[in-house]
């Protein structure tokens, strides 16, 4: 249901870090899209972790790997499924995964040059289970609550 990626330069972040985001942003996410905390649908979130050199990753035009002061760059992409995603839930997700990657990272406040991007997957875009998979079909898993049930259901519409 949900992939959330973190790119960041090589060693910025530690096992001990990556394991906290692992649990941390599925969190940051979960609440918002199912409308509880609900360890059964952890399974349905992943957390990517990309490493890259710094001469494979630039702000400013120049490269980390160039820069006298190499910046506290990082990236988060959260991919979701359709469903009720008002902006003012997008933003409270947003602000959530930004307290918990400056938690993990010993921050009292997240870096201005860390980025999240929200990306909401069309119906019928996201394949699974050996097929296409839609939201309509995880709302009976007994996750969801049933305000956010009905948010999901008013927003999608079935296919005709």
């Amino acid at each position: 249901m949900t992939i959330i990626t973190v790119t960041a330069p090589a060693g910025r972040l530690d096992l001990t870090r990556r394991r906290r985001l692992a649990e941390s942003l599925t969190d940051a996410v979960l609440a918002p899209e199912i409308g509880q905390h609900a360890p059964a649908a952890r399974m349905g979130f992943q957390v990517h972790f990309k490493d890259l050199p710094p001469d494979c990753m630039a702000i400013g035009g120049r490269l980390l790997s160039d820069q006298d002061t190499p910046r506290d760059i990082m990236t988060v992409n959260i991919a979701v499924m359709n469903a009720a995603w008002p902006a003012e839930v997008r933003a409270e997700v947003i602000r959530n995964v930004l307290a918990r990657l400056a938690a993990a990272c010993g921050m009292q406040a997240p870096a201005p040059t860390w980025w999240v991007n929200f990306e909401i997957i069309d119906e019928g875009s996201w394949g699974s289970r050996g097929g296409v998979l839609s939201i309509l079909e995880l709302l009976d898993t007994g996750v969801f609550t049933p305000e956010r049930i009905a948010a999901i259901r008013a927003a999608i519409q079935p296919p005709t």
